[in-house]
């Protein structure tokens, strides 16, 4: 029998803007729930619900010294719908919501620092 992961999954990333990202995701309902800044830089991390990311200034070695991301983050809400009409207006969305071809209703959305994020859910 293998060892379970767990449900919990925390991505912590390069921000080129540490105030403009937090306020992005404040605007969004996300809390700060930690932060500190050193001379090794500075770091913070958001939380909405079980959601939670992290960021940090100063790259350690072998990241890029510019954020970059070559996929989507994917978020999993009890409901796309009222996670869109909550959100409408405060933020553009990259696609949707729609439903995907391959069964999600989903909708998408690019932060400050070029992450995208998708929120989805399965179609009934």
């Amino acid at each position: 029998m293998s060892a379970r992961l767990g449900a919990r999954v925390t991505v912590s990333l390069l921000a080129a803007d540490l105030g403009r990202t937090l306020a992005f995701y404040q605007g969004l309902g996300f809390r700060v729930t930690g932060e500190y800044d050193d001379d090794d830089g500075t770091w913070a991390e958001v939380r909405r619900d079980s959601a939670v990311l992290q960021f940090f200034t100063d790259p350690p070695p072998g990241v890029p010294a510019q954020p970059a991301l070559s996929g989507t983050i994917y978020f999993y809400p009890d409901d796309v719908a009222a996670l869109a009409e909550e959100w409408q207006g405060k933020v553009a969305f990259e696609w949707g919501p729609e439903v995907m071809p391959y069964g999600m209703r989903e909708f998408g959305l690019k932060d400050p620092n070029g992450y995208y994020l998708a929120f989805t859910e399965p179609v009934d």
